[in-house]
């Protein structure tokens, strides 16, 4: 068990923690959640040790052993194999077998084994690292970023381990679904605590949710309290028959102890700019295929589809096999060696690759490199889609050489809004996003009024948004008429072996049958609990109509003050008894509720 207590750290300015705790029990699976630059990064360097906290402490047990991945790429070893293998604990140090069963999941093969580690493309390198972290046995994984440069194989091989991992997780993702299927609870930063919810996600913004609005109607009624207090003085403060009540109010004004308004973060306000199209299909392909030069390998061949004004398509497979390749053909920025691709004339693309971050002016602002985007565009125009990227005020004449890669990808983002189109072309476009930005961005794609296709390793966004998938699988590429699940249940990937059962095998009849049962015990146990939470809202939403009412007799001449201050006073009192009550109730139905949600997920 690791207990935080009481910390706090500030880097100039900023507050990130103030007085935060946490305690990480035995077993449990963490997903530590909150906007960038929030300070989960520096979390994590806090408990390796790396960062000192101002105040507070962090109590680790004695020979508790923790691994993260090394952010800096070091090789001693000339091999892969052996690089991975001097990570593995004393006792298994000649048990190579554990290296290269991680090293296969994370997609390296046989041939790789004896290869240098420096030979190896950056994101197979940072794989390196955090297959040596895997294998160290620790009681506690912390895990930065761990699908950043994974594909959807890998990543979704890493999802088992960690399910069966028999230690302790800490884990920063911007990928929802990846943390959905791994974590017990989630964590939160935010206004500078830490607060930890069991279950998912959604468990935690619906908890996190509920807590806010307690708070604020609780200052609301704070505040109708002390105004009515105020008048009460300011009103009577000069009569000497109520000069003793004035005074008692005045006392009562000086103890009390009024909430403070809740800090609200800011959201990027994505919304691509659509040009009318009114053609049927906007893109056709035959018969492509793809090498880089006559000596190279061919990526894909014989590939064909077309694109309907309205249609969704995401690319899917391992990496280096030719995904963003194939985006930048569709995008008309490569020849293919063969075959054709014929464009509509009337479409406009946004194009979003990694690689064209490359291409941002750095000496340009913000503002001038979305200007450059479609001069034809308002600078007022400018400014709003500025403040939409989360680039709002003066943040928008930052020069484009000081922004981190997210915010750089804010920009790329930027630009396609500025530009008005009818295809979007999206490379990873949720590298360097943060969740709740992941969730805005696929809200949008799916909304978006014309053609999309995307390369996406994230999960969530594909079952969103794919209605078809070209796949490089078997050295190659083809088109897939179906969504992701479709794609699993009927094909599967060949690293899982066979896809589960179709509809109507006895595997998937008995997973059906255990589902449906859990779904009707979960809404038997809930019940009671959902509407004594309902009738707990209601009760406090008439106390407030009664409330109301008291404070209006209390500014009218001729009532029983004395009386309607003690009857006031007894409906605050009801009040904050019956929010206690919700708030127990509330949090009992979640912790249930998430505890059968939790099984029904295991069973699709």
């Amino acid at each position: 068990m690791i207990q935080i207590q009481k910390i706090s750290k500030s880097y100039s300015a900023q507050d990130l923690f103030d007085e935060a705790e946490l305690i990480v029990s035995s077993k449990e699976r963490l997903g530590l959640v909150g906007r960038n630059g929030s300070g989960k990064s520096t979390l994590f360097k806090m408990i390796l040790g790396k960062e000192v906290a101002d105040q507070g402490e962090i109590t680790i047990p004695k020979n508790y052993k923790l691994a993260s991945v090394d952010q800096h790429i070091r090789f001693s070893h000339k091999s892969v194999l052996s690089e991975v293998a001097s990570s593995l604990p004393k006792d298994f140090e000649l048990e190579h077998f554990r290296a290269e069963k991680i090293l296969f999941g994370l997609g390296f093969n046989q041939e790789d084994m004896d290869k240098d580690p420096a030979s190896f493309s950056g994101g197979y390198q940072v794989r390196i690292n955090l297959a040596k972290s895997l294998v160290q046995e620790p009681n506690m994984l912390l895990l930065d970023e761990p699908t950043n440069y994974l594909d959807i194989v890998s990543l979704r091989w890493l999802q088992r381990f960690l399910r069966s991992f028999d230690g302790e997780i800490v884990m920063i993702t911007h990928d929802r679904d990846f943390m959905d299927s791994v974590v017990t609870h989630v964590v939160g930063i935010s206004r500078g605590k830490l607060r930890k919810v069991k279950g998912q996600t959604a468990q935690f913004y619906q908890q996190t949710i509920l807590e806010d609005e307690l708070h604020e109607k609780t200052r609301a009624n704070q505040q109708k309290k002390r105004a009515e207090l105020e008048r009460f003085v300011e009103r009577f403060k000069a009569k000497a028959s109520k000069a003793k009540q004035a005074q008692s109010r005045v006392k009562q004004l000086e103890k009390m102890d009024m909430l403070g308004e809740l800090s609200h973060e800011e959201n990027m306000g994505l919304r691509f700019n659509y040009a009318d199209f009114a053609a049927k299909t906007i893109l056709e392909a035959k018969d492509l295929s793809f090498s880089y030069d006559e000596n190279s390998p061919v990526l894909f061949g014989g590939l064909g589809f077309h694109l309907g004004a309205k249609d969704r398509i995401a690319i899917i497979g391992k990496n280096g096999k030719g995904k963003s390749t194939l985006l930048s053909l569709i995008a008309q920025e490569q020849k293919s060696l063969t075959g054709e691709l014929r464009a509509h004339p009337s479409a406009k693309t946004g194009y979003f690759a990694q690689t064209n971050i490359e291409r941002l002016t750095d000496e340009n602002s913000i503002e001038n490199e979305l200007m450059s985007a479609n001069p034809k565009l308002a600078r007022s125009r400018i400014k709003s889609i500025c403040g939409s990227m989360m680039f709002s005020g003066d943040l928008a004449d930052k020069k484009i050489s000081i922004l981190s890669g997210g915010e750089k990808s804010r920009v790329m983002l930027g630009k396609i809004i500025a530009k008005e189109c009818n295809l979007l072309l999206l490379d990873e476009p949720t590298n360097h996003l943060d969740m709740e930005s992941i969730e805005i961005l696929a809200e949008e794609i799916v909304h978006f009024p014309g053609a999309v296709v995307v390369v996406t390793h994230n999960e969530m966004l594909l079952r969103a948004m794919a209605q078809r998938l070209i796949v490089f699988r078997r050295d190659g590429a083809e088109l897939f008429d179906g969504n992701y699940d479709e794609f699993l249940e009927k094909i599967g990937w060949e690293e899982e072996g066979a896809p589960v059962k179709k509809k109507g095998g006895s595997d998937y009849k008995q997973r059906k049958k255990k589902r449906s049962k859990l779904v009707q015990e979960r809404s038997k146990a809930c019940s009671p609990l959902k509407k004594k939470v309902a009738s707990l809202e209601e009760e406090i939403a008439k106390c407030e109509e009664q409330l109301g009412l008291k404070n209006e007799l209390l500014t009218k001449e001729g009532e029983d003050f004395a009386v309607l201050s003690q009857e006031v006073g007894r409906i605050h009192i009801q009040i904050e008894e019956l929010f206690s009550e919700l708030e127990k109730a509330s949090h009992e139905y979640e912790e249930l509720k998430s505890g059968y949600d939790q099984k029904i997920l295991e069973l699709e």
